[in-house]
């Protein structure tokens, strides 16, 4: 091999680790907003399970898991009082 060969190699190599860095934080971000958009879903199903007793429930769908996913606790706490608002 010679000199322009490894510098080529090696300028391939710094531009793929740089060209990933660049693309795994928002690869990143999707999946923390997936899986807590899932666990959203989860605490929501939860919620309705505890208030089914009550006559009381939350529709999982695509938006409150969403919601609950990026607020947390307080997202689910603040659809409950949306709910019994409504």
């Amino acid at each position: 091999m010679d000199d322009n060969s490894v510098i080529t190699f090696l300028a391939c190599i710094i531009f793929l680790f740089l060209f990933g860095r660049i693309f795994i934080l928002p690869l990143k971000s999707i999946f923390k907003l997936i899986l807590n958009s899932v666990l959203g879903g989860i605490l929501i199903y939860m919620i309705n399970l505890i208030g089914g007793a009550w006559g009381f429930s939350i529709g999982i769908n695509f938006f409150t898991s969403i919601f609950v996913g990026i607020l947390g606790i307080p997202g689910a706490i603040l659809l409950i009082i949306l709910q019994l608002i409504i």
